[in-house]
């Protein structure tokens, strides 16, 4: 999440005109991406950065979106340790996009800061930080004095209505709703969300935002989990207390869910992509939101926060991945 330093360090990837030369290159194969520079096809002139807030699993996987489809991008994130990691990540998510042949064209320019305060000309920025209401809104709030007025503030939430979440920013109207699915390169739609104070410049920026990413948006209504979060995340929690009451562990679980009724990875698999403290975080917000006690984390998603097994992201989750991000085995 964004957050103020008396100063600011900005790193720039691959940027021909950047203050900083001798900065990394986000292309995978290392040839220096910088057709922004001559106006390549796809890839115009002077365009206007994405700006993306929070440097985590959604922050980095929206921002090689973004690059892989020849868009500049600022991302920031007040950890500078955390963004020194989130260039390798990115770095990664780039070669896996141009093996699996959805990243063909020129790259887009990637620059890192600490805080906000030097975006100005933007194209739309959007949030990626923690899933809590307050924490969000104190990031949007921040940049609303650094981005002009009418710049589209897009929060990736999965569960949080925009309508509980505008009346504490400062500019409501700019505030609209898009739940990027991870990994965002490779999904093809985005759930987008109105709420009752987004403005129509606000969702026509989303939807021209997301058609220069490639992204088709479906648009749902304005509550707590919207559709994919309000179905899966119950179906998740439930998932777990199989596997904590002993009835199977996870990789029956994962097995029968994908092979009998065509879940795609298993729904033990896929907390482990989503990030298990990401899916606590959620599964409260449906709670307190909706009332419903499936949505109350069952206690072995806890005990997993608690001994730091997230998923791929910390190496070990319901699978073991023996590194940060590789494929698991069951456990």
């Amino acid at each position: 999440m964004p957050g103020d330093t008396d100063d600011p360090p900005t790193r720039a990837l691959a940027s021909p005109s950047s203050d900083n030369p001798s900065s990394d290159n986000p292309s995978p194969d290392g040839a220096s991406p910088d057709g922004a520079a001559r106006g390549e096809p796809g890839r115009p002139a002077g365009e206007r950065p994405l700006l993306v807030l929070g440097a985590g699993v959604m922050g980095c996987g929206i921002t090689a979106l973004a690059l892989s489809r020849g868009l500049p991008v600022l991302l920031v994130d007040p950890d500078a340790d955390r963004l020194d990691a989130a260039r390798a990540d990115v770095r990664a998510h780039l070669r896996t996009a141009q093996l699996l042949g959805v990243a063909t064209g020129p790259l887009g320019e990637l620059s890192t800061a600490t805080d906000p305060s030097g975006a100005h000309e933007v194209v739309a920025v959007v949030e990626a930080v923690t899933e809590d209401a307050e924490t969000k809104a104190k990031a949007l709030t921040g940049v609303c004095a650094t981005v002009p007025p009418g710049t589209p503030l897009v929060s990736n939430t999965s569960s949080i209505p925009m309508g509980e979440l505008a009346p504490a920013l400062p500019r409501p109207g700019d505030l609209v709703g898009a739940h990027f699915m991870n990994p965002p390169y490779l999904i093809p739609a985005v759930e987008v969300a109105r709420g009752p104070l987004t403005s129509d410049a606000a969702f026509t920026g989303l939807t021209a935002l997301l058609a220069r990413l490639g992204r088709a948006p479906v648009q749902v209504g304005d509550a707590p989990g919207f559709v994919t979060s309000r179905l899966l995340h119950p179906m998740i929690n439930d998932a777990a207390r199989v596997v904590e009451s002993g009835t199977a562990d996870a990789a029956a679980v994962d097995a029968l869910m994908r092979d009998c009724l065509g879940h795609r990875e298993g729904p033990l698999r896929t907390a482990d992509l989503i990030g298990i403290d990401n899916l606590v975080d959620s599964l409260r917000v449906l709670r307190l939101r909706t009332g419903d006690e499936r949505c109350e984390p069952c206690d072995l998603l806890l005990a997993k926060v608690g001994a730091g097994h997230l998923g791929r992201k910390s190496g070990r989750g319901f699978y073991d991945y023996g590194h940060p991000g590789r494929e698991g085995t069951g456990r």
